[in-house]
Order: structure tokens, then sequence, then C-alpha cells
């Protein structure tokens, strides 16, 4: 279950189990080289003690003095040095007799040293053993006491032995020092180093969860962005933030090309279908208007018949120039556009600029005739200024902007009337889809198809004040005009 936790909180266990092993580890290690050293200091300083006394207990023992060899043992627990550290100090004689003790009333004059205990009988054992060893040291697992024995000796001549007897359970305590010690500093650290470990874990996952959360919902359609301040560094984690904006910024380009490619196959689709009504409504009408013209030469000319006729006319008038809208071509031979082809749209359209009262403003920043079909344009740019026009409504302001550069003419057309909501703007180019109550609906379609046949691009625009429709025509877009 542990290696199923998430990382924000496996990782600071790990850490932490890692660090409370690291700190146990040395503090094993320096309690370790503590107990050694601390062995061996007392073996060290309880040798140079054994052999400074030795040289002046072998006049005492050699005279027979217990007094002044008492005097000699007793000195260190007086001065209360470090020499301390053992329990007691006996004097043997050559027979293995306590001659002299720091504690008279534990070993007495006169004692075998094997009659004082175990321990004592051991070491006893080991004296006899190895008579002419010049310092012996006798530590046993499980005894109380571990011993050294120093020779009383001159000039090779060996008179008695000196025994320093240490207490186990009194290096002990001293020890349980160094053991309190290297607990708190152990404590200390762990205080420290374990918030640290949590926090810093927290911080390097925090950067991973936020990419997860985000890379499970890019199947939802999400593609919310990563702030690239939120994680500024070179490591593993920042060149996995930086693949991931790569990843979105792929996938962006991505949708729009598929949103792209399937509006222009749904245009497509649209104009073939229109087209091929188009062409097949034609015929039969063509012959419908010939007939009414017929009738309306040579029928009855009483009045209620001449009012039908005219009311046919007009109907089948109407649906011709619906036909005619639905099969715009930009291919058919026109003239070069120039600069008076502009003028004549401002012309053309002053009349409903002046229905509404619309202030129109007309910037025209090409001089030179352009390698681009005359008519087509006419028609596109009349198109979009009818509709800022009519969108602007009464009172209302349309700028239309014209102009080159980068080899394309350059249209913008916009109104300050009401914006295009995003409704609007998903079917804004799609035939029969008006959003006013006048029109139907053809207008933008048109405008699409000729910007499609000259290769050019359209698109709108929407500000809080503004709808904006600007059009990019290449120049000379299928190598002639004529």
């Amino acid at each position: 279950m542990l290696f199923n936790l998430s990382l924000r909180y496996k990782l600071p266990l790990l850490g932490a189990v890692l660090i409370l092993a690291t700190a146990l580890a040395l503090s094993a290690s320096l309690l370790a080289t503590s107990w050694g050293n601390l062995h061996r200091d007392m073996i060290k300083n309880s040798e140079d003690l054994g052999q400074t006394m030795a040289r002046s207990l072998f006049t005492a023992l050699l005279h027979d003095n217990v007094w002044q060899a008492f005097e000699t043992i007793s000195l260190p627990f007086k001065e209360k040095t470090e020499s301390t550290l053992a329990e007691s100090l006996i004097v043997l004689d050559a027979d293995r007799r306590v001659f002299a003790s720091s504690h008279p009333n534990e070993h007495r004059m006169t004692s075998e040293l094997s009659s004082l205990g175990d321990d004592f009988r051991a070491l006893d054992r080991e004296i006899a053993a190895n008579p002419e060893h010049p310092s012996l040291i006798l530590e046993s697992a499980i005894a109380s006491h571990f011993f050294i024995a120093i020779p009383i000796a001159s000039d090779n001549v060996r008179i008695g032995t000196l025994i320093v007897a240490h207490n186990k359970d009194q290096i002990w305590h001293r020890f349980d020092r160094s053991i309190q010690n290297a607990v708190w500093i152990t404590l200390l650290i762990l205080a420290v180093l374990l918030p640290v470990n949590w926090y810093w874990g927290g911080r390097m996952v925090a950067p991973l969860q936020l990419v997860t959360r985000r890379l499970s919902r890019i199947n939802a359609g999400e593609l919310a962005p990563l702030d690239p301040h939120l994680y500024p560094y070179r490591d593993e984690v920042g060149a996995l933030y930086l693949a991931y904006r790569q990843m979105l910024e792929s996938l962006r380009e991505k949708l729009l090309l598929e949103q792209e490619v399937v509006k222009q196959e749904k245009m497509a689709a649209v104009g073939r279908l229109t087209a091929s009504i188009a062409h097949e409504i034609n015929n039969p009408l063509g012959g419908m208007l010939n007939a009414v013209s017929t009738l309306k030469r040579y029928g009855p000319t009483d009045p209620l018949s001449q009012k039908t006729i005219n009311l046919l006319e007009r109907g089948l008038s109407q649906i011709r120039d619906t036909v005619a809208a639905l099969l715009v071509e930009a291919k058919v031979t026109s003239r070069q556009l120039t600069v008076h082809d502009i003028d004549d749209v401002m012309l053309l359209v002053a009349p409903s600029a002046h229905k509404q009262n619309i202030e129109i403003d007309w910037e025209t920043n090409f001089h030179d005739t352009l390698d681009l079909p005359s008519t087509p344009v006419r028609q596109l740019l009349i198109n979009l200024a009818l509709n800022a026009i009519q969108a602007a409504g009464q009172h209302g302001h349309v700028t239309v902007r014209t102009g080159t550069g980068e080899g394309a003419l350059s249209l913008v057309v916009e109104n300050d009337g009401q914006v295009l909501s995003a409704e609007h703007q998903a079917r804004l180019f799609e035939p029969f889809s008006s959003f006013s109550q006048h029109g139907n609906g053809l207008g933008l379609w048109i405008c699409y198809q000729i910007v499609t046949q000259l290769k050019g691009a359209i698109r709108a625009e929407t500000t809080s004040t503004l709808t904006r429709f600007v059009v990019t025509l290449p120049l000379n877009p299928q190598g002639s005009s004529e």
C-alpha cells in the first residue's frame, strides 16, 4: 500500500525513512567510536597508573610496609582524578595473597585472591598461568569486572602484583552520558531535517501533481496552460513543464486545423449543394419567366389579370435573383481592380447609409491598378459594407479601409452595432443563416465563396464595442485576371 500512495506523501515518507536510517547509523557509529575510545583510554590510564605505582609499591612490599602500600594505592581515590574510574586497587604478594587494598573491608589482608569471588578466581588462574607476563588484561563478557594485572618488580625480580579492578556498571554509567548526548543531538537533527524534508518533498511533487491533473483533463477537451513562472528551473521537472507547453501548443494547432478543415469541407459541401439546386431551378425558372413575359404581352388586358401577371413576374424575379446569388463565380472574365471601383462602391452604398443616418469613413490606401478581378471584389466589398450598415443601426458608424501590403489587398470593414455572439460566429458564413430580420442570409456566404475562389482569407473579429471583418486577397491569385 505504501508504493500506491501519492508521491505527495510517498516521497516525504521515504525521505523521512532515509533520514532516520542515516541518523541512527551515524549515532551508532559515533557511539561505537566513543565506547572504543573510552575503553582504550581507560586501559591506557590504568596501565600508566599501575606502572607508576608499581615502582613505589616495590619498596613497601619489599620492607613489608603495609601502611605505605595502603597510602600509595589510596592516593588516586583521594585526588578524584581520571584514574578513579577504577573501582579498587589491590596489592598481591608473591603468593597471590592480598597485601594491601584501597577497599580493605572488601579485600581483607592475607586473603587469597581466589577467595574474593568468581571474577577474582578467574584472574588468579590467569596470573598463575602467566607468571612472567609484563602486563595482563582479563575481560570476560559474563563477568561483572575486568582487571589489569601489573607486576611489581625491579631488575627482573618480581615480588608481587598490582591489580586494577574495574566495575563494568561504572563504565556503562559514564558511557550513558555519551548515549544521552547522542540521543539529544540526533533528535535535534531530526527536528530540523524532517520538516525540511516534508516541505521540499511537497514542493517538488506539487508541480508533478499539477501536470498530472492537467494531462488527465486533456481528453475532456480542457487545454489549460501552465504558468511558466510556476517552476522556472531547468531540471527534469522543468523539462516536463516545457514538454507539456509544447504538447499543448501542438494540440491547439491541431484542433484549430481540424476545425478549419471541417468548416472548409462543410462550406464546400453546402456550396456544391446550393449550386446544384440553383442550376436545377434555373431551367424551369427561365421557361416560366418567358411564359409570364409572353402572357403579359399577348394575354388578357383586364386589370385583375395584369395585376396577377405582374405579381407572378415579381415573385419569379425574386427567385431568379436568389438563384443568381447562389451561383456566384469569381473566375469570370473581368478587368483589373482600380481605385475607381472603390469610389463606385462608395456611391452604391451611400443611399443605404443615408437612409439610416450612418456615418461612413472610407480610407483608400492604394492608387495603382491591382492584379485582381474587379467584379467579384466590388461585389465582396458591397456585401460587407451593406451588412455593416445594416448591423450598425440608426445613427451608427462604419469604417471601411482598403490597402495593399506584402503582395496582397486588405479590406477591413467594421461597425459599432451589436457585437456577434459565439453562436453567430460559429455559423457566420453559412448560407441562409441570417441574424437579422432583413435579408436572406446569403451576403456573407457569397463573400466567403468569393474570397475562397480568389485564394484569400476572411475572418470576423469582435471587441466590446466593434465588429470587424478582415479580408486578405493575394494579388494575381490565378496567374491572370483576364
